[in-house]
């Protein structure tokens, strides 16, 4: 027998339904162990997540206005799922301390938390498992930085005493043990560090739909899904907007070997995607050269055009600097011998764009500098390209045919991924021309 963790996202917990899906799912494997879950999310267009609501009651509180009707809402889905699946436990007592918590404490994170914490003792009640509290076994520092190895530890030293566990996602504690939270999607982060600690064979992360998609289907109707795909891979499609998997989940288990599956609660039968360490070489079909097309929108694009640039020492890291000084991080840095491109993205430029530009021609003298804004910009990623010739040629043949002007290309040393910059009036038009270029219906 292996170790399998397994993360439910809010979709997969929203009712008591779904509750029943993921007993099933958990029971069909013994050798899941140890399940991170989310708090309670939508359950149909226009209800409220968890999450939202005790942030309301935050707010309140804050306020000094009573949190009592919003915290009503909060304590009715509970109360449902807990009488619809025979829950025989004092939830009620269970709510109206977690109420009366929140008006004490006063702490958004520890407001916030208290969805995936009472899901959790939701959770561990129907399925007989034991219960750990994130608190006491996720940590952060002073800084609210998270505390890896710290938090490998004692969680590791947590789980050998349980065979079986349930331990919610998204918070933790500072040193003094105050509540702490991830970002939002943070549960993403817990189920794969809980999967570190465990030294689990597999962590599978099920949520509402059958692993990554090779396109944003909002994009590309029916994309085809992909079944497998490394870390590397997965990074450049998360940066570039793939947002399947919260983006800083994939360093606990990347660094530690372990792979991950996407799978779906509601076809709990699909296999999903499978993201690994290396990738086998039959991983997809001989004809398919590409993992992955990603893309995000509203860019700028800083041109700087100075002759024989390339023999004037400090160049480049005076037009860096003069970003640095306003604190404004790029994109991208695509390069010639007498030009130099710089993509940002447009928030970063709605209050300091001109004077990053006159710190630019006060420090480097440039002959021009053209600012191109309303920049798009896409990924085609994939570790077949590495060894497929012909492969920028028919991405840049399909968007010619497409009528989609280039403004920019990037391919990273690896040459697992090109990035193109378009106009963002393109960039439907151009998503479709480079899927059907690489992908066989």
């Amino acid at each position: 027998m292996g170790i399998k963790v397994a993360k439910f996202g809010g979709s997969s917990l929203c009712d008591a339904e779904h509750f029943r899906k993921v007993k099933a799912i958990i029971e069909s494997d013994p050798d899941y162990r140890y399940v991170v879950p989310s708090a309670p999310g939508k359950r149909f267009d226009g209800d409220e997540k968890i999450t939202d609501l005790l942030y309301q009651c935050h707010r309140q509180v804050e306020s000094n206005r009573s949190h009592e009707e919003i915290f009503k809402k909060i304590a009715d889905r509970y109360l449902g799922i807990a009488r619809e699946l025979g829950l025989d436990f004092d939830v009620e007592g269970l709510l109206i301390e977690t109420s009366n918590a929140i008006r004490q404490y006063k702490n958004p994170d520890f407001a916030a938390s208290r969805g995936e914490y009472l899901n959790g003792m939701l959770l561990s009640k129907y399925l007989g498992w034991d219960f750990i509290d994130a608190q006491d076994v996720v940590k952060f520092d002073r800084q609210g930085s998270f505390a890896s190895e710290w938090t490998n530890e004692i969680m590791r030293e947590a789980l050998q005493k349980h065979s079986h566990a349930v331990i919610p996602g998204f918070y933790g504690s500072y040193p003094n043990g105050d509540v702490h939270t991830f970002s939002r999607g943070g549960s993403d982060i817990s189920g794969a560090i809980v999967a570190r600690a465990a030294q689990a064979d597999v962590y599978v992360n099920w949520t509402d739909v059958s692993g990554f998609m090779m396109a944003d289907p909002r994009i590309v109707k029916n994309p085809k899904c992909i079944r497998e795909l490394s870390y590397r891979e997965l990074r450049e499609l998360s940066y570039m907007g793939a947002t399947v998997l919260h983006e800083d989940a994939i360093f606990p288990v990347h660094k530690a070997g372990i792979p991950t599956n996407i799978r779906n609660t509601n076809a709990p039968e699909d296999p999903g995607t499978m993201i690994v360490v290396n990738p086998s070489p039959d991983h997809r079909p001989g004809d398919q050269i590409i993992t992955g097309i990603a893309g995000h929108k509203n860019f700028t694009l800083l041109s700087i055009e100075k002759a024989m640039m390339n023999s004037e020492y400090g160049f480049g890291r005076r037009v860096l600097q003069a970003l640095e000084d306003f604190g404004v991080s790029f994109e991208h840095l695509p390069t010639g011998i007498d030009t130099m491109s710089v993509v940002v993205a447009d928030k970063e430029l709605v209050t300091r764009k001109d004077q990053i530009i006159q710190r630019i021609q006060q420090t480097c003298q440039p002959d021009s500098i053209e600012i191109s804004a309303g920049i798009a910009l896409i990924a085609t990623v994939g570790h077949g390209m590495t060894s497929a010739p012909g492969t920028a040629a028919r991405l840049f043949t399909a968007l010619y045919e497409a009528g989609v002007n280039i403004r920019m290309i990037d391919q990273g040393s690896s040459e697992m991924n090109i990035i193109v910059g378009i106009d963002i009036k393109d960039f439907e038009t151009a998503m479709n021309a480079i899927y059907r270029a690489f992908v066989k219906d």
